[in-house]
């Protein structure tokens, strides 16, 4: 069966992930793996992760989260992009959290040599500050681009 996908050097950042073939929307492309760490233990091995701009962590559910520095495989290298080709999808297991999966599928059709990416989503408790969304700039280049891989906050209008 030949590769859907590749991954080389990336023109958003770092590595990246690109379709090897023509992929029709919905085409499953791979399971995003890795170590299954509790927040806690993401804080506690990774405490300054919110300054560095970059993650191989995938929050799974309340209770877990993927670590793909240890274990992960090649869904890590699949860039943040505005206007994503790709949606990550949860497969919920009935009965045990631990067997939840997250698997990457195209959003859309998508040409052959066209970078993979998917909306990360990322938000912090803290304050999304000039400085913060700097540090998660955005390189995707979309049209729609928003500058920032950090997620809007909803702002929840009071009345007086």
């Amino acid at each position: 069966m030949p590769r859907k996908f590749t991954v080389r050097r990336s023109p958003m950042h770092g590595n990246g992930v690109f379709a090897a073939m023509d992929l029709p929307a919905g085409t499953e492309l791979i399971e995003y793996q890795g170590r299954l760490i509790t927040p806690k233990q993401a804080d506690q091995r990774y405490p300054h992760e919110m300054e560095t701009g970059h993650t191989f962590l995938f929050a799974l559910n309340d209770a877990w989260i993927i670590d793909a520095n240890v274990g992960g495989n090649d869904a890590r290298w699949i860039n943040h992009g505005c206007d994503p080709n790709c949606i990550p999808y949860l497969h919920e297991h009935p009965t045990d959290h631990r067997k939840d999966r997250v698997v990457i599928e195209t959003l859309r059709d998508v040409a052959a040599g066209e970078e993979l990416c998917y909306d990360y989503g990322i938000s912090f408790e803290v304050r999304h500050s000039p400085w913060l969304k700097k540090i998660w700039a955005c390189r995707c280049g979309a049209h729609n681009c928003m500058g920032t891989m950090l997620k809007p906050k909803n702002h929840v209008r009071r009345t007086p």
